[in-house]
């Protein structure tokens, strides 16, 4: 039977929720590289391991840590798809809004039901998204961010955090598909780029 995991954030930190420097970026993606190759956490089995050559990132870049205006705008709960049969319960938190060169965008905003009930992700809020640069520079199936809600109305979408779901690495896990209305015209040239193959 395959063994089918419900992608989590493993750590939750005030950090991760704050524009970090471009040293903290990195040592962010360092810790996530480390965390894919170490056995002991069964993130990738052993073959996988082995296969592992590494990730591909887009340059750090500033320009790509955006102040967005979150709109709270809850919808009702459905079933998120995935790339199984498994189908989560989310429901529509609100909407982001926010600039690229000039131009205006929006991402709708999800909280996953079941674990918002878990200590510390009552308020963790999930961003799955495709850009232009989806299926050519980086993973087909879509990136995600992972946002805190914020005391305001501004929130902080930092994309040079944007990483792909367990799926663009092994066929074992169950990973949320972004719904469609969370494609985006614009190419985000920030965050993790498509994994590196042998």
């Amino acid at each position: 039977m395959k063994n089918y995991v419900i992608i989590l954030l493993v750590v939750v930190s005030n950090s991760l929720f704050a524009q970090l420097s471009p040293s903290e970026i990195q040592g962010k993606r360092d810790e996530h590289a480390a965390e894919l190759k170490d056995s002991t956490l069964g993130v990738l089995n052993s073959n996988e391991i082995a296969e592992f050559q590494g990730l591909d990132y887009f340059e750090i870049d500033t320009a790509f840590q955006i102040q967005a205006t979150l709109i709270k705008k809850k919808g009702k709960r459905f079933k998120m798809p995935t790339s199984t049969e498994r189908t989560p319960i989310y429901r529509r938190y609100g909407i982001v809004v926010f600039s690229v060169d000039d131009s205006s965008y929006q991402l709708e905003v999800y909280q996953n039901i079941d674990l918002r009930k878990k200590e510390g992700y009552e308020d963790y809020l999930f961003i799955p998204f495709r850009d232009g640069t989806s299926r050519t520079e980086t993973y087909g199936g879509g990136r995600y961010l992972d946002v805190k809600i914020p005391s305001g109305k501004t929130i902080l979408l930092d994309f040079n955090l944007a990483y792909n779901p367990y799926c663009a690495y092994s066929y074992r896990y169950s990973c949320p598909i972004p719904p469609a209305i969370n494609t985006l015209s614009v190419k985000i040239f920030a965050g993790e780029k498509t994994p590196i193959r042998h």
